[in-house]
């Protein structure tokens, strides 16, 4: 009995333990069919989701297009577009459109608009450079740096060869420019005008490829014409060069100089006040839209002048304005809106000029503008700024400058 029931224990063992391999392999089936569920609706939901940004990039991408071709500007040339003849913003009331800076009590700070030490300085010295003359002042003595002018024959064992002869031309150089062979050019240094030396050199012996003078030691013989000299900043030299500007003393050029610094660093000044310190509180919008027009124009413009010059040097041209921009300006949109910087910086600017031109009761001789142009510059010059800008634009170039003038004799 005993064996028996050992016999039937190991059955029931056997029996229970292949029911739960069974049962194991139904619940490890069960995970794997949730498994595979999972996954598919895992898939399912990751191709609608890429389904969905597909979607978005093209909606994006289809409103971007919509957006460019609403946006898109039109050039147009006619600079004179949207003015009246006197050169006004055609339809619209700028003193209602923009709340004005009170212009005529602006605190000008003296440090920010007076001349400083440097640039009157260097102004000197532009001028007095300006006015260098060749001296034959045979007391004058070459130095390194100095501009002579120099005749010159060359000869290579008594030979005069190709090239080495200026015929009585003579030759400007500059000393240490290294324009001449070997130390020629260091030989010159301590002579004078009017003398006659020899001096040596040698060849280099790759020379322009020219075996005949190439590594050869050559003999020249050279005179000294002259030295540029600059002149010194003397009473003198203000009185011959500037009595037509009322000037005859040093310290009266250097007033003028100091004058004339300050008077740009004040016109910068009052032309940045008055626009920072306006605000406008509507924009002409159709007068935005011409502003727009004639700045794409002025941008193609000036692409294809820059397109003409890279051609001729063979070089790749600009295949669009907004490339020809650079910087933040990297597509069409970018270069709409800042089209539309421009257009609403240029509007403003405008609107505050004419609002001050109004309210100072200010007037304009256009008529007598364009004689003053045509006496000054030629027919020619003002034809073509009529053709290219229109009567209204200069008339508006002369309102502000009629502004401008006006607030300078007020603070100047």
């Amino acid at each position: 009995m005993a064996n028996n029931k050992k016999i039937n224990v190991k059955e029931n063992k056997s029996e229970a333990s292949d029911i739960s391999k069974s049962k194991a392999k139904r619940e490890e089936r069960k995970k794997e069919v949730a498994k595979e569920r999972r996954h598919k609706r895992t898939v399912k939901a990751a191709g609608i989701a890429i389904a969905a940004v597909i979607v978005a990039v093209i909606a994006a991408a289809a409103g971007k297009s919509i957006c460019l071709a609403a946006m898109r500007t039109t050039s147009n040339p006619d600079f004179s577009a949207g003015l009246t003849a006197d050169g006004k913003i055609e339809g619209v009331n700028v003193r209602e459109a923009l709340t004005l800076v009170d212009y005529a009590n602006i605190a000008v700070p003296a440090d920010e608009v007076a001349a400083t030490a440097e640039e009157v300085e260097a102004d000197i010295t532009s001028a007095l450079e300006s006015h260098r003359e060749a001296s034959t002042d045979e007391t004058l003595e070459i130095k390194d740096g100095d501009e002579v002018n120099i005749d010159y024959v060359g000869t290579i064992d008594g030979v005069e060869f190709e090239g080495g002869n200026s015929n009585g031309a003579g030759y400007n150089l500059t000393i240490g420019s290294g324009s001449f062979i070997d130390d020629f050019e260091q030989q010159l240094i301590g002579h004078k005008p009017g003398e006659n030396f020899t001096v040596e050199a040698t060849f280099p012996e790759d020379y322009r490829n020219d075996d005949t003078v190439a590594g050869k030691d050559a003999s020249f013989a050279v005179t000294v014409n002259s030295i540029t000299v600059t002149p010194e900043l003397t009473d003198d030299f203000v009185a011959k060069n500037f009595s037509e500007e009322g000037l005859s003393t040093v310290e009266e050029y250097r007033t003028s100089v100091e004058n004339r610094y300050y008077e740009q660093h004040l016109e910068e000044y009052l032309a940045n006040y008055i626009i920072d310190n306006s605000t406008v509180k509507s924009y002409p919008s159709a007068y935005l839209k011409q502003l727009r027009a004639v700045a794409k124009y002025n941008d193609e413009y000036m692409m294809e002048y820059y397109n003409q010059m890279f051609s001729a040097y063979g070089m790749t041209a600009y295949a669009n304005v907004w490339e020809m921009m650079g910087g933040e300006i990297t597509d069409e949109m970018s270069y709409e809106k800042d089209l539309r910087e421009r257009a609403k910086e240029t509007a403003k600017t405008a609107m505050v000029y004419q609002a001050i031109y109004e309210d100072a009761g200010l007037t304009i001789d256009i008529d007598a503008a364009i004689d003053e142009l045509t006496e000054e510059n030629g027919e020619e010059y003002v034809t073509n700024m009529r053709e290219r800008y229109g009567e209204a634009y200069m008339a508006q170039s002369e309102l502000q400058e009629a502004v401008m003038d006006y607030l300078m004799e007020i603070y100047k």
